[in-house]
This record gives structure tokens, C-alpha cells and sequence, in this order.
């Protein structure tokens, strides 16, 4: 026999269980081998646009399946790049960025 209770939710209480899910999800992709976009945010830090950034200027070690069409990141060798300490400024990127836009146009 079920019976059922008349708890009343807590709206903060639920917020709040969220967020903490949200953040234990977070913690369990540190655990993967392979770590997707969203991933790499959360473990580095780094805004989506900075990772697309250094990706397109292959700046961050990534996967190299051009049958994959999403981007994928291998976590030791992001630990090592990250350990080397990178520059990923806004200025560096954009150095960069007209760098390789001036390199193709002389081709």
C-alpha cells in the first residue's frame, strides 16, 4: 500500500539539490578519458569561445578524428598542455588569429 505525503517543496532546497547534482556531474566527467566541449569548460575554466579559439589556431592539443565532427579533448594531454602553462590571453589569440589570417593570404 502507497501511501503519499504532503511534503511542500522548498523552492531554495530544490535550487539548491540542483546545483549540487549539476556540480557532482561536473566532478564525474574529471574521471573520463575523453572530455567533450562542455567538459573541457568545466575542468579548465576557459570560456567555449577560448577553446574554440585555440582549437582553430590548433593552439590545444585535441582529437583528430575528422569523422567526429564535434571537438574532443584527450584529459592527459590537456593536463600536460595545462602544466606547461599556455598563454591563452585575449591578445595572444588574437596575435595568433592575424597570424594565420596573413599566412593564407599569401597562399
Amino acid at each position: 500500500m502507497n501511501e503519499q505525503t504532503n511534503v511542500k517543496s522548498d523552492p531554495d532546497t530544490d535550487k539548491s539539490v540542483i546545483e549540487l547534482l549539476k556540480e557532482i556531474k561536473g566532478l564525474m566527467a574529471f574521471n573520463k578519458k575523453v572530455l567533450n566541449l562542455e567538459d573541457l569548460v568545466q575542468y579548465t575554466g576557459m570560456s567555449e569561445s577560448t577553446i574554440y579559439k585555440l582549437s582553430r589556431l590548433n593552439l590545444i592539443p585535441k582529437g583528430d578524428n575528422r569523422e567526429i565532427r564535434k571537438l574532443f579533448f584527450e584529459k592527459d594531454r590537456i593536463d600536460n598542455w595545462l602544466l606547461g602553462k599556455p598563454d591563452v590571453s585575449d591578445e595572444y589569440l588574437e596575435q595568433k588569429f592575424n597570424e594565420q589570417l596573413l599566412k593564407n593570404r599569401r597562399r
